[in-house]
């Protein structure tokens, strides 16, 4: 059974917007405001990073307790790492995800500057450069037969749809404008042509747009 190289949870506002251009420590969506668009996954039962009981259960609930299902490997851009531009300037720090990173598999940054692989937890963290095609074939084969995830951001998961690398997609958007910043798309209607989408609502207000290939 092939591999698929799946996009899941990914959160955008109501005008496609997954994030801002001013990332920075301190706001590593660089944007006012971004926790609305996650939000909805945070108030689940399954949330990884939940600390007390509680949460809750139904249609959203199935998204982030499906996160890890069957996924080997994750790719993500840079961005998503970390705020960091150009060469490295500073091998100790490791990337937002503190010592316990939510992925369990390897993981494969996108850069055009390399940098030493390291493992925190049961995660590691390689740096590639190259194009789509041969990211995923490194991902691939270090999944061991399970799924990649394509994680994010915004311009890493256009790069593999223009490429026609995705298979699956699960955009989750939320019911808000953010005017400006990175955008995934104008309308979902773009990916039509290539994908076919099931929209579906929540009581959360959030709207779910599943995507799979033609």
């Amino acid at each position: 059974m092939a591999q698929l190289l799946r996009v899941q949870n990914f959160n955008v506002s109501s005008d496609g917007i997954g994030a801002g251009e001013d990332q920075s420590f301190e706001s590593p969506f660089g944007l006012d405001g971004a926790e609305r668009l996650f939000a909805w996954a945070g108030a689940t039962a399954s949330w990884p990073n939940r600390t007390e009981p509680g949460g809750s259960r139904g249609l959203d609930d199935y998204f982030t307790r499906d996160f890890a299902h069957n996924i080997g490997a994750e790719i993500m851009g840079r961005n998503k790492f970390g705020p960091q531009r150009g060469p490295w300037q500073d091998h100790d720090w490791r990337g937002w995800w503190g010592d316990e990173p939510p992925f369990h598999t390897p993981v494969f940054v996108l850069t055009h500057h390399g940098r030493p692989s390291f493992t925190l937890s049961d995660t590691t963290f390689h740096f590639v450069g190259g194009d789509p095609v041969t990211v995923l074939e490194q991902a691939r084969e270090a999944a061991q037969g399970k799924d990649v995830r394509l994680g994010g951001g915004v311009t890493t998961i256009r790069q593999f749809l223009d490429a026609g690398l995705v298979d699956t997609m699960h955009v989750a958007v939320s019911p808000v404008k953010l005017g400006s910043g990175l955008r995934l798309w104008q309308s979902p209607d773009e990916l039509l042509d290539r994908y076919h989408l099931e929209v579906v609502p929540s009581a959360s207000g959030v709207t779910h747009h599943l995507f799979w290939r033609r």
